[in-house]
């Protein structure tokens, strides 16, 4: 059978709704040639042309593939494999010429949605692949019934989709989890850009600019003073003049604390950035993931943190850190490029001639940076080769790597061992949630120096230009918030509760869909009941609940059926007779309406005229001329007013 043009155009668009979201994601060429083809499908339809012929569209097939291998520079892979399979969708409808190609078309459909969640899994997308299937299902039941209108159409899918949520629900509560990414493979993760292992002028106040989120924080007791709260990432080591580096660490030593305080418990979500290293409270002192410890309190994961990522940590505010630090790391925390920034050099020492401590002579720096005009900006001046030079003596304005970068070199001049520290300051905190939110545009960089017995002490010359970025965040620091996104210069306070209302929707969403792993999976089980759970139990208890579900399923249908079989007249008529049989005058199995009746007569004399009028009625609706749009209403209205 040929398909119909309602078909085709429903046909259209589901290829059209799957395909559109991957629009960011293919090259242009792809989305321009698919967005032609379902042109040139629609206006075929339309018209009432032939369809091309199959050497057109193998030679198009064939173009296709090729220029797919040139742009890729290989036909393997997930994106490749999504690109194709798109293009050959399309390239289908033009093929279309029997039911049986429509329903390749469909189940197609139904496989590309599963592909727009290698990309994003947020709630909008969830929702518009909900609406698209919804489609779908509509496209499907009108490919099998032909005659039905739209909203029919509509109502079965609808039926259709909530009859399968209850299974739905059964297989993801009790489905096995299994580690690593939800969707896609580790090396195709997606991932958004955050703090990298290097530092150059303009690299902070570039990443404050988004609005994204990094990671967000759950206290399980009090939370610390905004002003307390440095999530501590990379740190910094070598530095060539402009870029700052993590370099290799000098030593295999592992860290030490010593003289902490009480322990602060918390648990982090974190966002995927397909980097290592992961984020705690300055400084931290256990972490529930096996992670790397290195010599300078970096915590780095044993692998690249490619999907959202959930730990709990510990961390001490009040410590004293690498007390006894490795000769070969402070050597390594003096070393400057030696022919450059030569005004910063002559500075530093001055310094270090006029002050008797390292204490003195970092207070001697922090006070010059307060005192001398310098300006905290998203918008600093470019700087040369003397990069540093410039802007102590020249600009005097910067963003928080300038004020980091040359407070350490400053210090490495004078002779303290010094390092710089990225990682994020503050948080917003969420009221609905309970927890707070780092983003993107709270990156932040410090600077650490080595005092002896105190160990490495965080050092944070921006707090010394611009308290208020320590103290309010980035929108109370610059006078001019222009320059920063609109939802981080002091919203309206309905928007900004709007916002954190969605983020707290999103954040369950993470936490309970997408973060619903093998430690929230067994945890949810345990409450649920479920002792000593194993992968055997999970299974068993999984086909239980489908076949459970399956057999109400099925005797809901067969009621339905049998209720069918059933038709009106002969309901109404069944009605008379259980009147009757309850009078003490049941129906014989082999009695007719009529003799029923004549029997009635004989033995009821009163009830004569209604039962003769009542058999008359149903043998002409059951077995005459009479049609039951017109008879129907009468005869259950006599039903209704028959009395005994």
């Amino acid at each position: 059978m040929k398909p119909t043009a309602p078909l085709t155009y429903g046909l259209i668009t589901c290829i059209l709704l799957v395909s559109a979201p991957h629009a960011d994601h293919l090259p242009l060429w792809v989305s321009a040639v698919c967005f032609a083809l379902l042109s040139w499908r629609a206006y075929l339809t339309y018209s009432g042309n032939p369809l091309p012929a199959r050497w057109l569209l193998l030679g198009v097939t064939v173009a296709c593939v090729l220029a797919i291998a040139v742009n890729f520079r290989t036909l393997f892979g997930r994106e490749v494999g999504v690109t194709l399979l798109i293009l050959l969708s399309t390239l289908k409808l033009l093929e279309l010429r029997a039911v049986r190609d429509a329903t390749v078309l469909i189940y197609l459909s139904c496989f590309i949605i599963i592909t727009n969640f290698f990309y994003s899994q947020s709630i909008p997308t969830a929702l518009f692949m909900l609406f698209t299937l919804l489609v779908i299902m509509a496209t499907w039941v009108h490919m099998q019934t032909g005659a039905l209108a739209l909203k029919p159409r509509l109502r079965i899918a609808v039926v259709l989709l909530l009859q399968a949520i209850p299974l739905s629900l059964i297989i993801f509560v009790l489905f096995p989890r299994v580690q690593g990414p939800l969707w896609g493979m580790p090396q195709d993760a997606y991932a958004s850009s955050g703090l990298s292992d290097t530092m150059a002028p303009g690299s902070m106040s570039k990443l404050s600019l988004s609005e994204a989120v990094a990671f967000r924080v759950t206290f399980d007791g009090q939370a610390p003073l905004r002003e307390q709260m440095y999530w501590r990432g990379p740190v910094l080591w070598d530095f060539d003049g402009t870029v700052w580096t993590r370099g290799t660490n000098a030593t295999l030593r592992p860290p030490q604390l010593s003289n902490v305080s009480a322990p602060l418990d918390y648990t982090v979500t974190l966002e995927p950035h397909n980097k290592p290293w992961l984020f705690a409270l300055e400084m931290p002192t256990k972490i529930s993931l096996p992670a790397v410890f290195a010599p300078d309190f970096q915590l780095l994961s044993k692998s690249r943190v490619n999907a959202r990522l959930r730990y709990s940590a510990s961390s001490s505010l009040g410590y004293r850190a690498n007390v006894d630090e490795a000769p070969p790391q402070l050597r390594r925390a003096l070393l400057l490029p030696t022919d450059l920034n030569p005004r910063t050099r002559r500075l530093a020492e001055e310094w270090r001639a006029q002050n008797d401590s390292a204490e003195a002579l970092v207070n001697t720096a922090l006070a010059h940076f307060n005192r001398e005009g310098f300006e905290y900006t998203l918008e600093p001046p470019l700087l040369g080769i003397n990069g540093v030079d410039q802007f102590l003596f020249e600009t005097k304005q910067g963003f928080c790597e300038h004020y980091a970068g040359s407070f350490v070199v400053l210090m490495r001049a004078a002779g303290i061992p010094a390092r710089v520290v990225t990682g994020y300051q503050g948080g917003e905190f969420n009221e609905l949630g309970g927890y707070y939110i780092l983003r993107q545009s709270d990156a932040h960089a410090w600077a650490e120096v080595w005092l002896g017995e105190r160990g490495w002490v965080r050092i944070d010359p921006t707090a010394a230009i611009s308290p208020a970025r320590i103290q309010g965040g980035l929108s109370a620091a610059l006078p001019d918030n222009a320059a920063l996104p609109f939802m981080a210069r002091n919203p309206p306070q309905w928007l900004r509760g709007l916002r954190l209302n969605w983020d707290a929707l999103s954040n369950q969403w993470n936490q309970w869909v997408l973060g619903y792993d093998t430690e929230r999976q067994f945890a949810f089980l345990t409450r649920l009941g479920m002792e000593d759970i194993t992968w055997q139990k999970m299974a068993l208890n999984m086909l239980a609940g489908v076949a459970l579900l399956v057999g109400v399923f099925t005797l809901v249908m067969l009621r339905r059926l049998a209720a069918r079989r059933t038709d009106a007249v002969q309901a109404a008529w069944l009605k008379v007779c259980r009147k009757l049989a309850k009078a003490g005058l049941p129906r014989a199995l082999h009695e007719g309406p009529m003799d029923y009746a004549a029997r009635i007569s004989a033995a009821r004399p009163e009830l004569a005229d209604d039962i003769h009028d009542l058999a008359a009625r149903y043998a002409a609706l059951r077995y005459g001329d009479e049609s039951e749009q017109e008879g129907l209403p009468a005869f259950r209205q006599a039903v209704r007013a028959f009395k005994l």
